[in-house]
């Protein structure tokens, strides 16, 4: 068991916004082993985070809702970590799962290599990332739910590794083995979890009648009717197209969004109107013109000359439809449609 006091996580709130991690304001103290786990788990949480900036970087932010993704992608960045540190050696006491090593997996192909230890790495995650929830609330309750969907997941994306072999690699029989998947896959995965998240349905009625035991009664049934691979929320959220200080909120105004570009998915093509069109905002083009070193040219000995090479960056962003400044941007109204 570990130590009930290795580190301490803070909340963090303007790199991904709403509940994520601080993980480099750890404290740790204890064996060489458990210093290293935090070190995982601090890699871990920054994966998750990174994840969750990525995911939701041409998205409004719907604080509640997407606080059950913060609270998945930390506990399965965590988890992703630690699997993938234990497999490679690097952890004290831990390495490849061969428990199935030898066996049948399905016709044609044993088991056998060097599995990604998940059994480690969800162990050690839930010591460290649940013990952080130490309420008895419902909030508690719902974040301890979120971190398993986030552990289910790392598992749900894992993929199956094979070798042939056989006379001139026939392939009559294989040998395979687990592996994890990229962490983006696990991101776009619980991305899908995010858009299908559940509010939790609560008798209210039973939570206002003052019984705490018919409170929990209450709320029990609620989660216990929701499956554990599933996200889930509280409360629905304001609108978050509005800046509200007081609320923390910074609304949409501002923000930048994609209009053309090479590569682009639908939802990064949509991006101007959900966070302008929707939000009552429109679409304003910015350039700027920066200079950089090109066509540079080596000289004998020694000397390089490079020429000054102006480049105009456009950039979109929402704005006020009633917006007027001085900087000299140039505007260009948008159509609702992308």
């Amino acid at each position: 068991m570990l130590p009930s006091l290795f580190w301490i996580l803070c909340l963090f709130q303007h790199t991904c916004p709403g509940r994520a991690w601080v993980a480099s304001n750890l404290l740790m103290t204890g064996s060489k082993a458990h210093l290293i786990y935090a070190r995982s788990v601090q890699v871990g949480a920054q994966s998750g985070i990174e994840e969750c900036k990525q995911q939701f970087a041409w998205d409004r932010w719907n604080s509640t809702k997407e606080t059950s993704f913060v609270q998945a992608i930390s506990a399965a960045g965590v988890m992703y970590t630690l699997t993938r540190n234990c497999s490679l050696g690097n952890l004290d006491n831990c390495g490849c799962d061969v428990s199935k090593n030898g066996r049948i997996g399905g016709p044609g192909w044993l088991w056998g290599g060097c599995s990604d230890n998940m059994e480690f790495g969800e162990k050690i995650s839930r010591q460290y990332v649940d013990a952080q929830e130490t309420g008895q609330d419902s909030r508690a309750a719902v974040n301890l739910h979120n971190n398993e969907v986030g552990r289910l997941a790392v598992k749900a994306t894992v993929k199956r590794i094979c070798r042939c072999h056989g006379m001139s690699e026939s392939c009559s029989v294989q040998t395979c083995w687990t592996q994890l998947t990229d962490f983006r896959e696990i991101g776009n995965y619980l991305k899908v979890k995010h858009q299908q998240a559940l509010k939790l349905d609560i008798d209210k009625r039973r939570m206002r009648a003052g019984n705490s035991a018919d409170s929990r009664g209450a709320f029990a049934e609620a989660l216990g009717s929701i499956p554990n691979t599933e996200l889930i929320y509280l409360e629905d959220s304001p609108d978050y197209c509005r800046r509200n200080v007081s609320m923390g909120l910074y609304g949409t105004e501002g923000r930048e969004c994609l209009q053309h570009g090479e590569g682009l998915s639908q939802w990064e093509k949509r991006s101007c109107r959900r966070l302008c069109h929707e939000c009552g905002l429109r679409v304003e083009e910015r350039r700027t013109e920066v200079v950089s070193s090109c066509n540079c040219k080596f000289h004998w000995c020694c000397r390089v000359n490079c020429e000054d090479c102006p480049q105009v960056i456009v950039k979109h962003v929402c704005a006020r439809r009633d917006a007027r400044d001085g900087h000299g941007f140039r505007r260009r109204a948008r159509g609702p449609k992308q």
